[in-house]
């Protein structure tokens, strides 16, 4: 047995691997969406392909390495068929046959197996890194109906076999981006991950031994299980149900429902998403492996952070996600903006534990959000791009978060299970004709609660280059992300083509298809704020003064959520505040009384 200071070293040596793999990926693309998003993932699995440590990256995508990884060795190349210097690519959602494979195209996922000294089989080095362009019908995050305009779709498949590079295999892919540049970079950025990854499992069995290294593991993964099964003894049992909505202003058929019952029973958890709605022609389904790292996501972040993140951590939890549902999408249909799925996931999840745990849930957050863009212009970026030079920018949009007992909400985050962070204005006019003229903070447009809810941003960006092609995704444009425990909503978000011009128009959807800019064009964007936890009329004046000295808060929403009263000068009469939040209150009590004696019942 493994003594507590070996179980701890060997935990962050894990982690710490990983680590470098991400970090070889990052320090080594191409791609703004990688260099500077750092839109990749890389986790480390012992030779039975158990899920040992992974890098602090993208939640989506690490949760979707071990089923994928399982789905390489069970239906392609079981492990007696590997060598060393061998290195597998795939990024195909069906792969095998379920929908457990990447999450969708441009998710290439490269699995590395692991031999120490060449001889024997000890673990897996696996990478996944989001390309910037995989083919497809456009180039951007359009709404596409079928698996096959998203892009290549490539079923695991050696791209090096024993050391030597699979020519053929290469040139597919590089022949299928509309970036080969970026491609050529980035997939040399993802191999290197791998090969970090095997450099550094096999100096750690060098240096401890091969038997120490692997008692060791079996003990780790207990220990997390023993750890995670004690956090969800303490939500009490019982079966708690909540449902979201999807595309909630209506486009392409919306909205769509999704729906959760949380049975716990022990130490077990069982998330069954019976109920939800049927797939949808459209690219928001979520493959089975994606609704699987949403919920394994969310249960981590309602265990103990100190837990080693392993294999361990997951064999409490059950999924049940029926096949054909907008939760485990079969094929041929498209999943390529699943995250528009994965991120009410999250809150899905989150609303219905909230009612057995509500000291330990946040409220709505942002959702998903991001934009992209591409124009050619040969007089400022004469030598960028690559096709008729045709250049490319956008981000993943952060917004507001859901505030937290004891907490406010982030402001300008990207949420949950995107996680990447904001990229340089700078490094995007440097690479694309584009001029960014407002990145701020929106204030009030967080939710008003105890604890308020993260600010949205605006923001601006003018179009310098011609033929310019515009996607957006978004979400809470309608119903906007909800406040827990008597918090407010925070405030929708909403997307402008030339602000302030004849030509103004507010794009009438929260997504959308390619939109056609031409030279000059200013697109605005504004986030969702996040919702706020607890009454407004319980937060501390000390903290409103704050907010109103900084700008998140004006005077009229003070007096409106926080019941706040002012002296003639402005300044915040704390005796009046107190008076006036004791009426309000007593004025709230008799309406929600009124509401229960009716018959209805309040959401969240």
């Amino acid at each position: 047995m493994a003594n507590a200071i070996l179980l701890e070293v060997m935990n962050n040596a894990f982690r710490s691997i990983a680590e470098q793999m991400s970090a070889a990926m990052i320090r080594s693309s191409y791609s703004t969406i990688v260099k500077e998003m750092r839109d990749c993932s890389s986790s480390i699995f012992d030779r039975d392909g158990r899920l040992l440590a992974e890098g602090a990256n993208i939640p989506i995508h690490l949760n979707c390495l071990g089923p994928a990884l399982n789905t390489v060795l069970t239906k392609f190349f079981p492990k007696e068929t590997l060598s060393p210097g061998d290195l597998i690519v795939t990024n195909h959602p069906y792969a095998g046959g379920a929908s457990l494979g990447s999450h969708h195209t441009k998710d290439l996922i490269m699995v590395a197996p692991i031999f120490f000294r060449g001889l024997e089989l000890v673990g897996f080095s696996v990478t996944m890194l989001h390309h910037r362009d995989i083919g497809g019908t456009w180039t951007g995050d359009s709404w596409t109906v079928e698996i096959w305009q998203e892009g290549l779709l490539l079923e695991p498949v050696k791209l090096f076999e024993k050391g030597k590079r699979n020519e053929a295999v290469w040139n597919i892919i590089l022949n299928n981006t509309r970036v080969p540049r970026d491609m050529k970079g980035d997939l040399l950025a993802q191999v290197s991950g791998c090969q970090m990854g095997i450099q550094g499992f096999n100096d750690l069995v060098e240096k401890y031994g091969l038997l120490v290294v692997q008692e060791t593991v079996e003990e780790l993964l207990d220990y997390s299980e023993r750890l995670t099964r004690k956090a969800i003894e303490g939500i009490p049992d019982g079966v708690y149900t909540h449902e979201e909505l999807l595309l909630d202003d209506g486009y392409k058929g919306g909205p769509y429902r999704l729906k959760v019952a949380a049975r716990v029973e022990g130490s077990d958890i069982t998330l069954d998403f019976t109920g939800t709605d049927p797939q949808v022609r459209g690219p928001i389904n979520s493959p089975l492996s994606a609704t699987i790292s949403a919920a394994y996501y969310t249960m981590r972040g309602l265990t103990d952070p100190s837990i080693p993140t392993n294999q361990g951590c997951q064999r409490p939890i059950r999924v049940v996600a029926p096949e054909g549902t907008l939760v485990n999408c079969t094929m041929p249909n498209g999943c390529f903006q699943r995250m528009v799925t994965a991120h009410v996931l999250v809150d899905l999840i989150i609303g219905a534990l909230g009612n057995a745990i509500p000291r330990k849930v946040m409220a709505d957050s942002c959702g998903c959000l991001y934009d992209f863009c591409s124009a050619v212009n040969m007089e400022t970026h004469p030598r960028g791009g690559e096709v008729g030079h045709r250049q490319y920018w956008g981000e993943i949009v952060p917004g507001g978060l859901g505030a937290r007992p004891g907490k406010d909400g982030i402001s300008v985050m990207s949420c949950h299970v995107t996680n990447c962070p904001v990229p340089p204005v700078e490094a995007q006019e440097i690479e694309a004709p584009v001029l960014f003229l407002e990145r701020s903070l929106l204030s009030d447009s967080g939710g008003a609660g105890q604890y308020r809810g993260g600010l949205a941003q605006r923001r601006q960006w003018k179009v310098l280059g011609h033929e310019a092609q515009f996607f957006h995704t978004s979400q809470k444009s309608k119903v906007p992300p909800q406040g827990m425990a008597g918090g407010m909503p925070g405030k929708p978000g909403k997307w402008i083509v030339n602000e302030g011009t004849e030509k103004e128009h507010v794009l009438e959807y929260a997504m959308g298809d390619v939109t056609f800019l031409d030279y000059g064009d200013t697109v605005t964007c504004v986030t969702p704020g996040g919702g706020g936890y607890g009454d407004p009329l319980d937060r501390d004046l000390t903290a409103l003064r704050k907010d109103l000295k900084g700008g998140y808060l004006s005077s009229e929403e003070a007096r409106e959520q926080y019941g706040v009263v002012f002296e003639p000068k402005g300044d915040l009469d704390e005796e009046a505040t107190e008076e006036r939040r004791r009426i309000l209150r007593e004025q709230r009590r008799r309406e929600t009384a009124e509401e229960r004696s009716a018959g209805a019942v309040p959401v969240r």
